[in-house]
């Protein structure tokens, strides 16, 4: 019997997934069913990036297990609506123990939200934005393992998209944010080579278009 390759495990279906669900249920349908798959829609993608500032410091099964309250908070990530948000809404949400109580992160999604109207008034949509930071193919790994995946904190795309972002007045983008939210919204595809759901993924992301 071979062995299961660094960063696998086998489900009790007997298929091989990345490591990092840990087999908790609502995780393992997250990764099988969204993280790695191309977005194009905006709202999501506007919800992936704000969680994703969120996040920080605390692990994604957090605020995973926190998303619906979080959209309930912020209109489902709206931004439209999300930018008209003031103090009043602020001190709501620094009591509301559904969400991640965060002063600094509350606001920054308030001021991100006007930001994205922005950028959707200058780019057509906030995916024609994200999706032009996609790294070329000769960027990425071609063997993409369990060692591989760990030096991949942040890559030049990453810090591209980081850098643009804070230039544009963002709030909580950093490198390495900004690249869980490419690995998230499918920029790129990093399930591990024998994981079953990345062939899936790159199947999506070769029929994807914006």
């Amino acid at each position: 019997m071979s062995s299961i390759p660094e960063g696998l495990i086998q489900g009790e279906d007997g298929q091989l997934r990345c490591w990092w669900h840990g087999s908790h249920e609502d995780y393992l349908h997250y990764h099988d069913n969204e993280w790695g798959y191309p977005v194009k829609d905006d709202f999501r993608l506007f919800e992936k990036i704000c969680l994703e500032g969120f996040q920080a410091g605390l692990s994604w099964l957090t605020i995973l297990r926190k998303r619906e309250n979080f959209r309930e908070a912020f209109h489902h990530f709206d931004y439209s609506k999300v930018a008209e948000m003031g103090p009043d809404d602020v001190e709501r949400l620094v009591q509301n123990a559904g969400i991640i109580r965060h002063r600094g992160k509350i606001k920054s999604t308030i001021n991100n939200a006007q930001r994205a109207i922005e950028l959707v008034e200058e780019k057509g949509s906030l995916a024609n934005y994200f999706w032009s930071f996609e790294p070329p193919a000769n960027e990425r790994p071609k063997n993409l393992n369990y060692e591989t995946l760990h030096q991949l904190a942040q890559t030049p795309a990453s810090t591209a998209l980081s850098k643009d972002l804070k230039k544009r007045g963002w709030r909580f983008v950093g490198p390495t944010t900004a690249y869980a939210f490419m690995q998230a919204m499918g920029l790129v595809n990093d399930h591990l080579e024998s994981c079953f759901c990345r062939t899936k993924a790159e199947a999506a992301r070769a029929d994807f278009n914006l």
